[in-house]
């Protein structure tokens, strides 16, 4: 999961399953409603029917929803994924592919679709001009969004990455952290749900500390045990594998062994609860949405993993990610 980390304003693993029950339900839409006075008469009684003593009162104003459907600034925390690790050469970040905050056209970042104008087709309207509407929203996109995600980063990492991230005042903040807590050198060396659970609330603390208004949008951590079950038959995968690529899921690709499939099921187990901890951890946070674990069931391809490790996402993955992030971003209710 580590790699020669570069610097880069604008910017872990990926991954996707067969579908699960969604670990998703986060924070409600606060619904608006129309408050209905009981009216008395002058007397102090019941006016008839229960009806206002004022004739023709006006409702109350509708309440401001607690979720903004169209952030105007988005920053960034996590690992390699979200620093578009792999996507575009060997071992080197790649962040203008960022599914978070990349500017690459042909991607089209959550933060390219927000500040785009929101349609998923923005690219496709600027074929033929030159660029220049594309270039248009790629600069927007790389002032108003900051990646503060590292390569080889880890949930406790987040935390610190979260106050770099609140100096920005963003109005979203997307986080997608947790691959490398489970693919360690050995399945003893994997951090325990507890201690993740501890940063992922340590995070959050440090957001409303500097940014209480700040929204964030939670992505599962992907499905190790079908990322391995899908590149194992590709015989480069399985050579770039041996290397160390996340040994607890990936080591010994070929090796079917009880003992071997009891530590995969033993990594699956602790994505899971990785994902039950992320759910519940921002279930308590009105500004916080989490992905209902579609990234985590996302029946992803070999054309969405980087053909150099097989590991991290490809440009389609990443945007694959991106697509899945704008929909629950922009959704009028959290994942069920």
């Amino acid at each position: 999961m580590r790699g020669v980390k570069s610097s880069g304003r604008v910017g872990a693993v990926y991954g996707g399953a067969p579908r699960r029950p969604p670990f998703g339900a986060l924070t409600a839409l606060v619904l608006a409603g129309v408050t209905v006075l009981t009216g008395c008469t002058s007397s102090g009684t019941p006016s008839p029917g229960g009806t206002s003593a004022s004739a023709g009162a006006s409702p109350s104003p509708r309440p401001t929803p607690v979720w903004n459907r169209t952030p105007a600034s988005v920053a960034a925390v996590g690992d390699s994924m979200t620093r578009g690790f792999d996507a575009c050469g060997v071992l080197v970040d790649c962040p203008e592919v960022s599914w978070a905050t990349g500017t690459d056209s042909g991607v089209r970042s959550l933060a390219y679709r927000l500040l785009g104008g929101g349609s998923a087709d923005v690219a496709g309207r600027t074929e033929g001009r030159a660029g220049s509407a594309s270039d248009q929203v790629a600069r927007r996109v790389a002032e108003r969004s900051w990646n503060l995600a590292a390569t080889g980063a880890r949930m406790a990492d987040v935390p610190a990455q979260m106050t770099r991230a609140a100096r920005h005042r963003p109005e979203l903040v997307t986080v997608m952290a947790g691959a490398n807590d489970a693919c360690r050198k050995s399945a003893a060396q994997m951090t325990p749900v507890a201690s993740f659970r501890t940063s992922f609330e340590e995070a959050l603390r440090r957001l409303r500390a500097d940014a209480p208004k700040a929204q964030v949008y939670v992505s599962s951590v992907p499905d190790l045990k079908r990322l391995w079950s899908t590149g194992r038959a590709n015989p480069l995968g399985r050579q770039v594998w041996k290397l160390g690529i996340c040994a607890t899921m990936l080591g010994d690709s070929q090796d079917d062994s009880k003992a071997a499939q009891a530590r995969r099921d033993l990594v699956y187990a602790r994505v899971v609860g990785y994902n039950t901890a992320l759910k519940e951890v921002c279930a308590k946070d009105e500004r916080c949405r989490y992905d209902g674990g579609e990234v985590f069931a996302y029946r992803f391809t070999g054309t969405q993993l980087s053909h150099w490790d097989w590991f991290h996402p490809s440009k389609d993955g990443q945007r694959r990610l991106a697509e899945i992030a704008y929909r629950n971003v922009t959704a009028e209710s959290p994942p069920a």
